[in-house]
């Protein structure tokens, strides 16, 4: 069977296998980092936001509230990804990891949020340096590495898929209507129109489909939402509209993203780190197995 949404990831931690927690996609024990005093996003403020601050990765004398990482490498069975790199993020609002698209800014991501297992150093978010636990803080979307949706899933299969992984195994979870679509999906849409129930996902205009993707990977509200593909929005109103909508979940939670493109002005994000000399498009076989 086929799953399509995304089930607890701390709950699906413990039932890895071995042969599992060798793949690269899996953090792997203790990152080695010196935990930090956690911060909940609840307690801290989001100012109001002006011209984005374009800042360089660099490590800070006071770690970051959010993410704190420090001489992070990858190297996957290909060689070389990225790395070694210092990075403090602060908790709350939106950050853009500014980097050119590719196999090294994906792998970064990933490794943000504990999707991906480091070659060395440490990283710790919210303070905690325990794979279990950023997995269970955290969510990625619009990620095809991790989240890719077939071509033959219906809206209504998605959004049912996902409410059974949320819901106990002993609850019958019949297929959702319209409501059920509403109810998981009008928050992280806002104004943006809900997708029929029962159109291919990948027959959705882009915008749609990511936002559905979010609303699918974000049911949790962790502390931390991760999401990609954002410069693959090629309508320049329809990407505006969706960092208008990331802008707005950043009320409530920290949102990473990676964009390859300028951000506007108007746009209300708390910062944009430029990564782009440290982060090359890397080598595909971080990927892959070497067989």
């Amino acid at each position: 069977m086929t799953h399509y949404g995304q089930h607890s990831d701390a709950e699906a931690w413990d039932e890895l296998s071995d042969e599992q927690l060798e793949d690269p996609f899996v953090a792997d024990g203790n990152y080695g980092g010196t935990p930090v005093g956690a911060a909940e996003p609840d307690d801290l403020e989001t100012p109001p936001y002006g011209t984005p601050v374009v800042q360089r990765a660099t490590a800070r004398q006071t770690p970051g509230t959010l993410v704190s990482a420090r001489r992070i490498e990858l190297h996957g069975p290909w060689g070389h990804v990225f790395g070694p790199l210092d990075l403090d993020l602060d908790a709350g609002g939106v950050t853009v990891l500014a980097a050119q698209a590719g196999a090294a800014r994906t792998a970064l991501l990933m490794a943000l949020c504990g999707r991906m297992r480091l070659t060395r150093g440490s990283l710790t978010l919210l303070g905690e340096d325990r794979p279990q636990k950023i997995i269970a803080r955290s969510a990625i979307a619009c990620m095809n590495e991790l989240d890719e949706v077939r071509p033959s899933v219906t809206v209504r299969d998605l959004v049912t898929e996902q409410k059974r992984w949320d819901s106990p195994w002993y609850r019958f979870v019949p297929r959702v209507r319209e409501d059920g679509v509403a109810e998981m999906c009008e928050e992280i849409f806002g104004d943006v129109p809900l997708p029929p129930l029962e159109a291919f996902v990948d027959d959705l205009p882009e915008l749609q489909q990511l936002l559905l993707r979010i609303s699918v990977a974000n049911t949790r509200r962790p502390p931390l939402l991760v999401v990609g593909r954002i410069d693959r929005i090629a309508d320049d109103v329809e990407r505006a509209t969706l960092l208008d909508r990331l802008v707005a979940l950043g009320e409530n939670q920290s949102v990473i993203i990676g964009d390859v493109n300028p951000v506007e002005p108007g746009v209300r994000v708390r910062a944009v780190v430029d990564m782009h000399d440290l982060l090359g498009p890397g080598d595909i076989g971080v990927l892959t197995k070497r067989k």
